[in-house]
């Protein structure tokens, strides 16, 4: 049975301030995709301090540890999952703060610095609860969740398995923090949760010349432009309006002179969806929209789907599990179901493919203040005041017994 909620408290105020420093002291050391070297070596002295054994690096700058409990027949069984990820964003912060970033060009943007503080948090209150843990508790710190899948490279490195420690898990837990919710509410959804993320790649090549004489050129510039317009209405005319879908052209490169029509454009952009029908009609009539504009225009078009993080699904029963500790703690009202998924993606996503996994977004804006700043903006910073709710969803999840039967 978990412990109250007072008997958990009791464990993690004192070390509060400690975790603060822990956390601002990563948010001031940033590094992206595979090169988490200071959050790697930081997570390590950690968990040596408290001997908990682990494995690193893998997937070049990830931890695994795992914490067995006393009870021989609790140690025997599979083991609850825990992950956070430690990269960071190359963004230029501006925030003017004692512990903002000191490398140029990069910051945590996104919570990862707080995610990690919390799983090191949640470390040290299960590693004095070893006595009462009713199974082994794998800690999971990744790296690169943005855009380098670093969860499928953990996952084939076999971090969900006994090949990395001597227990594999039978199910996984990971949240973030949500600044567009207030403090006090966690929020999540059974089935879909985020979306896939893939990246079309549009080149359209064809005569180009003297920009004073363009009947002489196909002109992929006029081209392209009549591209982007017509992939509007794929979402809108093509696809079902109960289908949560988004298709965005966000780069459009083409020419280097006033007076040249270039002979090559290219286009890139984002599309997001929550199943796989939906994903493959999207494909389908873009691609056949962008070639027979291009085709009208005397150009030839180029067409690549770059496949991105598959759908972030939660499982149902581990949800309804999740969602009622979670009602424990914070009481049934300040869990919010979401009616429909976000669409934004997460490499969480991976988990879910080979174990019962479960996401939560914890609220982060502070009652009374104005919204706080977005996430993946230069004056994001992660709200500390969370820190204790993340620590106790964690460790709640790890204490309690879980029958999906």
């Amino acid at each position: 049975m978990t412990p109250p909620t007072a008997q958990l408290e009791s464990r993690i105020t004192p070390q509060l301030d400690e975790l603060v420093a822990v956390r601002r002291d990563l948010h001031a050391h940033p590094q992206t995709c595979y090169e988490e070297t200071y959050a790697s070596e930081l997570i390590q002295r950690e968990l040596t301090a408290l001997d908990i054994p682990f494995v690193a690096p893998l997937a070049e700058t990830g931890v695994v540890a795992w914490i067995t409990p006393t009870d021989p027949d609790a140690a025997a069984k599979p083991a609850a999952a825990l992950r956070a990820d430690i990269d960071a964003l190359p963004i230029t912060e501006q925030n003017d703060i004692p512990h903002k970033s000191v490398y140029p060009g990069f910051m945590h943007a996104c919570g990862h610095d707080g995610h990690t503080t919390s799983l090191l948090g949640a470390a040290r209150v299960l590693n004095q609860l070893r006595d009462t843990l009713p199974q082994p508790v794998k800690l999971i710190f990744q790296p690169a969740e943005e855009g380098g899948a670093g969860a499928d490279r953990l996952i084939n490195a076999g971090a969900l398995t006994d090949a990395v420690g001597p227990h594999a898990a039978d199910r996984i837990f990971g949240l973030h923090n949500w600044p567009n919710l207030p403090i006090g509410q966690v929020a999540t959804r059974p089935g879909p949760l985020l979306a896939a993320t893939d990246t079309p790649h549009i080149t359209l090549t064809g005569p180009g010349g003297h920009a004073a004489f363009p009947h002489t050129t196909a002109d992929p510039i006029v081209a392209a432009s009549q591209i982007v317009t017509a992939l509007q209405s794929v979402i809108s005319r093509r696809v079902s309006p109960t289908a949560p879908a988004v298709l965005s052209i966000t780069t459009f490169h083409g020419g280097e002179a006033d007076n040249v029509i270039p002979d090559r454009v290219t286009l890139t952009g984002t599309l997001r969806t929550v199943d796989r029908l939906t994903r493959n009609d999207i494909i389908t009539h873009a691609q056949n929209t962008a070639e027979q504009i291009a085709t009208a225009a005397g150009c030839r078009c180029d067409f690549k789907i770059e496949p991105g993080y598959p759908v972030t699904e939660n499982d149902p029963a581990l949800t309804t599990h999740v969602t009622q500790l979670a009602a424990g703690l914070l009481g049934a009202e300040n869990v919010i179901t979401l009616p429909d998924p976000v669409m934004g993606g997460e490499d969480f996503a991976y988990y879910g493919s080979h174990v019962p996994a479960t996401f939560l977004f914890v609220g982060s804006e502070s009652p009374g203040n104005t919204p706080a700043h977005a996430l993946h903006t230069p004056h994001f910073d992660f709200n500390d005041r969370i820190l204790p709710t993340c620590i106790q969803l964690m460790c709640r999840f790890a204490l309690s017994p879980y029958d999906p039967t």
